[in-house]
């Protein structure tokens, strides 16, 4: 017998035949021998009726007054579910987070879980009754007992975190989509059916917009080592699952804000390249790195910059021992890209810097909490180590700095985020999520789960086939960019940067700083470029250009018409012309790019918003991840 939480989103709990189809497909996964916890969201588009009659009273509603609002949602649906399993004559009871004993922060909108106590939820399941929960909410710790809400994609949150305070057998999520899609099937119907997918790409996905499952339920499925699938609440079909590493005894004690950072990792074995002044138009990035690709070179991280007049930046990465290769290509093709208009004043340069080492420190307890990337920016300003590169995803933070600095700087962020460093040169930690990919074996929770689900589920072969290239492509058009001109450029000025950004609660995704330095009365300058959501666009605005003067920063410019196309894909690591290849896509649709970043498993362009989805499906195109059966996404 197992344990099972079962979570169902508004839609799939929509109607009051909705509601009596889940009820039916709740009673027969009892029927099968299982205990059954049910999470599900508010009806259909009860959430957003809500918040229309709370605009027309306030059109600044109390957060607090938000909270005891939204949450009556969810328990109309609790109680019509709990009477549907009840008139099956299925015993059940339906609870509310305070209830069942959800706790967490006093943060009203958008609280984080600290824990769960399971006495009650416990005692209803061995008196064999199936437990409703309402999703989305809780309780805060305080003794004023204030309801709480958990923000975007609560209820998925809610399941997979009391998947993990019972220690379930797995948690399946119950969606209007078949399972976990190579993009978003509104735009691009011919969108594939992944068997399974890694914790860490499904973070990448869903952190870049794709509407699945939330980023934060994903963590702590990782943190945790819940077994996750994602299905339709429509079909029987197995659905996609998420491959979780093995737990790794984690407290449940302030379970979704313990340690952020699980480990950090540095390679000495690294060299930069920067082509400076390059045309800033489609087809530039696809031709420099499709030439590094067809000379088999790959490339780590890889950044542009944000354009200067008609010219941009690329910088990119590589192990010392191909350094040379990459120097040669990058040379010979620095006359080609020289601007017809100007090459005077405007010929691309090729700049090469030796003794450079690459510091990441990495978790998934990174998301959404600005202050983790600041804390590391002030570590590493406070040991007297400056920044050259940095590179930014879900799961990582790298910054490039000069080799001789490595050391100091890995000690300083070891004991600033309390890890325990090992011998020089080692990557501290080998990452739980590849390593699961591997391992299929009783140990494995996910192998386990496939012997105690009903019916048989694909994970076993998933899993063996997961090391695909690209797993997916997602666009996000729901981000501003930030640039700021004239940076000093010393140890402390990103720390001060992203420091007070975290102070106003500002989360940060892409990060690119210039490679051309420019020397303005004897002081060193940079540009520095970032994205953030563009809710928070205009109050970062404002508040940077309040202390540019006083930190010596120059102009302070927004852009909001900006979308963010990615392919995310573990298996990209070593395969030097996966990145070609999307650029060659963009270039081909006459694209322009104006800003890249990468990490290990992900590539992410900046364009025009109104290209967005022009770029994504040439992307999917591009790497074949179209299928032959279209999806309908239900109304």
């Amino acid at each position: 017998m197992a344990l099972i939480v079962q979570k169902y989103g508004g839609t799939s709990v929509g109607s009051v035949e909705r509601i009596q189809a889940v009820a039916q497909r709740v009673y027969k996964t009892v029927k099968a021998g299982n205990s059954i916890v049910v999470v599900v969201s508010a009806m259909g588009k009860t959430t957003d009726g809500l918040v229309k009659l709370a605009t027309e009273i306030s059109p600044n509603p109390n957060r607090r007054e938000m909270d005891m609002l939204l949450s009556t949602g969810e328990q109309v649906t609790i109680a019509l579910l709990s009477m549907a399993l009840q008139e099956l004559g299925q015993p059940a009871i339906s609870l509310t987070g305070a209830q069942v004993g959800i706790v967490t922060e006093a943060e009203h909108s958008r609280a984080r879980i600290l824990h769960i106590e399971t006495t009650r939820l416990t005692r209803h399941i061995n008196e064999g009754k199936v437990v409703v929960v309402a999703g989305f909410q809780g309780t805060s710790s305080a003794g004023e007992m204030e309801i709480t809400t958990l923000g975007r994609g609560g209820s998925d949150t809610s399941a997979v975190a009391i998947a993990a305070a019972l220690r379930a057998n797995f948690c399946e999520i119950y969606t209007d989509v078949p399972g976990i899609l190579t993009t978003d099937p509104r735009l691009v119907a011919e969108a594939q059916l992944m068997d399974a997918i890694t914790c860490n790409e499904m973070l990448e996905l869903a952190s870049l917009g794709a509407k699945v499952l939330h980023p934060r339920a994903v963590e702590i499925a990782r943190n945790y080592g819940v077994p996750l699938v994602v299905r339709s609440s429509w079909t029987d079909d197995p659905g996609t699952w998420v491959i979780s590493p093995k737990p790794q005894g984690r407290s449940l004690i302030n379970l979704e804000i313990a340690r952020p950072v699980d480990h950090v990792e540095f390679d000495t074995d690294q060299a930069k390249v920067a082509l400076l002044r390059v045309p800033d138009k489609p087809g530039v990035a696809a031709r420099l790195f499709g030439e590094i690709s067809r000379q088999k070179i790959d490339v780590d991280l890889v950044i542009q910059s944000i354009h200067e007049g008609n010219s941009n930046d690329i910088a990119f990465t590589v192990t010392t021992p191909i350094l040379k290769r990459a120097e040669a290509v990058t040379a010979a093709i620095a006359p080609a890209l020289r601007s017809q208009s100007n090459p005077k004043f405007d010929e691309a340069e090729v700049m090469v810097e030796h003794n450079i080492a690459k510091v990441s420190i990495a978790g998934a307890g990174m998301i959404g909490r600005p202050g983790v990337a600041a804390k590391m920016f002030a570590t590493l300003a406070e040991a007297g180590v400056n920044i050259q590169m940095i590179s930014t995803s879900e799961v990582k933070v790298s910054c490039v700095v000069n080799a001789a600095e490595c050391d100091r700087a890995v000690l300083a962020l070891c004991t600033a985020f309390e890890i325990q460093a090992k011998s020089k040169g080692e990557l501290l930690t080998p990452n739980p999520c590849t390593d699961a990919i591997n391992r299929v074996s009783p140990a494995n929770p996910c192998t386990d789960a496939i012997n105690r689900v009903s019916p048989p589920n694909p994970c076993t072969d998933a899993i063996n086939r997961v090391s695909t290239s690209i797993r997916g492509v997602a666009l996000d058009l729901n981000q501003a960019r930030l640039a700021i001109r004239q940076l000093l450029d010393r140890p402390g000025m990103a720390a001060k940067l992203f420091g007070l950004l975290a102070q106003h609660n500002i989360s940060v995704d892409m990060i690119i700083q210039s490679q051309r330095c420019r020397v303005i009365n004897g002081v060193p300058r940079r540009d520095i470029a970032f994205t953030v959501s563009q809710l928070d666009g205009e109050n970062a605005r404002e508040m940077l250009t309040q202390v540019a003067a006083e930190l010596g920063w120059g102009e302070v410019v927004l852009d909001s018409a900006i979308a963010k196309v990615s392919i995310v894909g573990a298996g990209m690591v070593g395969q030097p012309g996966v990145a070609a290849k999307m650029f060659e896509a963009l270039a081909q649709q006459q694209i322009n790019i104006q800003m890249i970043a990468t990490s290990e498993i992900k590539i992410s362009c900046v364009v025009a918003q109104e290209q967005g989805v022009k770029a994504l499906q040439a992307i999917h195109a591009a790497f074949g991840l179209a299928g032959s059966e279209k999806f309908v996404v239900p109304a």
